[in-house]
């Protein structure tokens, strides 16, 4: 791909960035009780427990730092509708929207794209001008942290069946843009990660301010990781997924009373805007913003913690926007 379409595709990765995560778009203009964007592919009556608990990641973590490293860039990709690219980044679906910590998820349920809740169909037309064959015939959507016999691509490293897997899975299945070497293979490096072995005693968590603090850090310290491997495209996903996680914090805080956290959200968002507009502009000056970045996070992440009871991480304020 040469240099012009390089910069095209980071300028519309950059404006679905922005639209993605502080704004929620209902998908083919359906309509939400709660401004969640999240809500908008689940049953109303399942909304309640699916949008404040998530199934625990069962990751295993590696103590070599290219390994680890490598883990954080596909966990951040995994996390951000930029990689799916198409329609599902304009609905704001991920991977881990149909895949939450690397699991499953029996409470999806998007219009035109599953059956039953927990189903999803892989040939969709909707999604894909590729593998789109004009019929509805969803399947379950698998657990990636399941039994290596219960899964249908192997994963021995040596054969890169899986990368050849995921890589039609977001170029075909999705319409996404093709992956950078370093992402393709940083995705595949965490789905491998993931196994049953790997699971917590506790299956299930509550969907916390904190974890979504926690995966914006993440993906914004991938990104240096990226820089550091010369993947500037890559860094530039990564940023996009610390947008994410921030757009999922601001989306719990719409409260009248909360405004000053939006606020702080808008600047923090901004700045990482700014750090890609500066990957576009080879600017040398990068690692070091993000650096920057990383070190205000405690700024406005503490603000936002004490108000947390306040938003709609909280299940009872929650139940009340629900009810209105």
């Amino acid at each position: 791909m040469d240099r012009r379409r390089n910069a095209r595709r980071f300028l519309i990765g950059f404006a679905l960035a922005a639209s993605l995560a502080l704004a929620a778009a209902s998908p083919l203009g359906a309509a939400a009780e709660l401004p969640l964007r999240a809500a908008r592919w689940l049953p109303q009556e399942r909304q309640a427990h699916a949008l404040t608990h998530e199934p625990t990641e069962c990751l295993s973590l590696s103590a070599d730092a290219q390994t680890a490293h490598r883990l954080a860039i596909g966990r951040a990709a995994f996390r951000t509708p930029l990689l799916l690219g198409g329609q599902a980044a304009r609905a704001g679906l991920s991977c881990n929207s149909c895949h939450r910590n690397g699991r499953g998820n029996p409470d999806f349920q998007f219009r035109g794209f599953s059956g039953a809740p927990g189903t999803a169909d892989v040939t969709s037309s909707l999604m894909s001008s590729h593998r789109g064959d004009g019929r509805h015939n969803p399947t379950p959507i698998p657990d990636l942290s399941g039994p290596a016999q219960l899964l249908k691509v192997p994963r021995d490293p040596a054969n890169r069946a899986l990368e050849t897997f995921i890589r039609g899975l977001i170029v075909e299945e999705f319409d996404g843009p093709e992956p950078s070497r370093l992402t393709l293979d940083s995705v595949a490096s965490y789905v491998r990660m993931l196994s049953p072995g790997a699971c917590p005693s506790t299956p299930v968590q509550p969907t916390r301010l904190a974890n979504a603090i926690a995966d914006a850090r993440a993906a914004a310290q991938a990104a240096g990781y990226a820089l550091d491997a010369k993947e500037p495209a890559t860094a530039r996903l990564m940023l996009a997924s610390a947008r994410t996680a921030l757009g999922t914090i601001n989306e719990r805080y719409a409260a009248a009373a909360l405004a000053h956290d939006r606020q702080r959200l808008r600047e923090a968002d901004r700045e990482l805007a700014a750090i890609q507009n500066a990957i576009d502009l080879r600017k040398p000056d990068v690692a070091s913003r993000i650096a920057a970045w990383l070190a205000k996070v405690p700024r406005w992440a503490e603000p936002l913690a004490r108000d947390e009871p306040l938003s709609l991480f909280n299940p009872e304020q929650l139940a009340a926007a629900a009810a209105h």
